[in-house]
């Protein structure tokens, strides 16, 4: 179980980041459908559904790897995309059932918080002030408004230093493979965000310390790994 693993744990933690998306809040329909948009522009017809794996990467470099674009045929998709998003796409998110309860009994123990999102942080930023979510971080670290510097384990590292926070008494909390390897390549200890948009076994595979399948489930380890602390 998680909660063993976490037990097992040496070590006390006081800094946690978080992603947003798949982990704080459930931005499907707005991502999905910006995405089914900007294809559109170039003559691909997509299902929703079938553009989850959108959830998660760097929004160009998804592009690219997922339809074969060029860089400059992503940068028009990511253009297109951002047309939708700030008009509509921004707005079809919601914060994950008992995200928020995590977040205070975090708060209430003394730990301090980040986002670290490959989103533009500009987005980040109007998304949590909308679901009165931002009071519960000390800071907010995204990509650039072009999606530059989205790169996971460099959101991270920006997320360390602006937090002042030392890697041995931190935790990076994310739900797709792009979050692990961020975490592993600053050195971070990884709780995967099993409730979010990983296919099965993924965050497993890349190496996250402990999966949490629920969102109740992340609240007890995260708790068993603060409560280590000192």
């Amino acid at each position: 179980m998680t909660t063993a693993a976490a037990r097992g744990i040496i070590g006390g933690m006081n800094y946690f980041l978080f992603d947003l998306d798949g982990t704080l809040t459930d931005p499907q329909e707005g991502i999905t459908g910006c995405v089914q948009s900007a294809l559109a522009a170039f003559g691909i017809e997509e299902r929703r559904e079938d553009l989850r794996k959108f959830i998660g990467p760097p929004l160009k470099e998804a592009f690219m790897d997922f339809y074969g674009f060029s860089e400059e045929d992503a940068e028009r998709a990511a253009a297109l995309y951002r047309v939708r998003f700030v008009r509509q796409g921004v707005f079809e998110n919601a914060p994950y059932e008992g995200i928020e309860d995590v977040l205070s009994a975090l708060k209430a123990g003394g730990a301090h918080l980040a986002v670290a999102s490959s989103k533009p942080e500009v987005f980040v930023r109007q998304i949590l002030s909308a679901f009165s979510l931002e009071g519960y971080f000390d800071a907010v670290v995204g990509a650039a408004p072009d999606g530059a510097g989205g790169e996971k384990s460099a959101v991270i590292g920006r997320a360390l230093k602006a937090l002042g926070a030392g890697k041995a008494e931190t935790v990076m909390v994310g739900d797709r493979k792009y979050d692990v390897a961020g975490a592993k390549a600053n050195g971070l200890l990884c709780v995967g965000a099993g409730y979010g948009f990983a296919e099965a076994g993924e965050l497993e595979a890349a190496g996250a310390d402990i999966v949490a399948k629920t969102v109740e489930e992340l609240g007890n380890v995260l708790k068993l790994l603060q409560q280590n602390h000192g």
